[in-house]
């Protein structure tokens, strides 16, 4: 029996349990919130520079989680939005068998989009959660869908009516006055369905909250204005749309 102290030197030091690895690296993991008045890009973009001046050349970093997604959807957001708009157009296009009257529709997106990005803004004067991440990007997608499903209710009634041989703003102000309550009870439907997500608790509760928060104002400002302002798009479309008939040429007769 020889004793282990004759052979090597023992040193009682603190080490983990246990180490992690991330993609078959070993790795550090590194959790943070960005700064109150900074937003999440901000803060990867801040954390990116740092690792270039501070890490040695045999050291690296990768995003993972909430991260990871955020900078998977940068830059690809806008493409994914037009596209969506791009495609409820065509299909409008075919719907109605014209190609002006899908911008009466879709021009009534911006006022979603307002009102998504002012729900976002004021939440996040209470919690700096609210951010416009990839759970915002994917509610304003959404909105696209059900703004379109308002005005809808709106243009094919007036469509119906000033293809009847009513006035072009009597048709409108009666499709408003008739689709009102059934844009009402299908709009508040979802906006009240879309509640829970802004009281969510638990894991992912925040980008549940993100999301929701996104839908709830985006619709409930998109409804408000849409009544309002759908039948002066379609109007606006129309008369700008409108062929001017063929002057009447009159041919004189000849006399001999």
């Amino acid at each position: 029996m020889v004793p282990v102290t004759t052979l090597v030197t023992a040193t009682k030091i603190s080490a983990p349990e246990f180490t992690n690895r991330f993609n078959l690296y070993r790795s550090a993991e590194i959790s943070g919130v960005p700064a109150p008045g900074y937003s999440s890009a901000e803060a990867l973009k801040a954390l990116e520079e740092t690792a270039s001046q501070v890490l040695p050349q045999t050291m690296g970093y990768a995003w993972s989680n909430m991260s990871f997604q955020e900078k998977q959807a940068e830059g690809s957001a806008g493409t994914i939005f037009l596209m969506a708009i791009i495609f409820v157009f065509l299909i409008l296009a075919a719907q109605y068998e014209s190609w002006k009257l899908p911008f009466s529709v879709l021009l009534g997106i911006p006022f979603s989009v307002f009102g998504a990005f002012l729900g976002l803004f004021l939440a996040r004067l209470f919690d700096n959660g609210y951010l416009n991440n990839v759970f915002a990007q994917i509610g304003l997608v959404l909105l696209i869908g059900l703004v379109a499903k308002n005005a809808i209710l709106i243009v094919e009634f007036a469509k119906a009516e000033h293809e009847k041989g009513v006035e072009l703003f009597q048709a409108a102000m009666s499709a408003a006055k008739l689709r009102f309550r059934p844009i009402l009870m299908t709009a508040f439907a979802f906006i009240l369905g879309v509640t829970p997500l802004l009281t969510a608790s638990g894991a992912g509760a925040e980008g549940r909250k993100v999301m929701g928060m996104a839908v709830f104002s985006g619709m409930l400002v998109a409804t408000i204005l849409g009544v309002l302002i759908v039948p002066a798009l379609y109007i606006t479309i129309e008369k700008i749309g409108k062929k001017k008939p063929a002057p009447v040429v009159e041919k004189k007769s000849e006399e001999a």
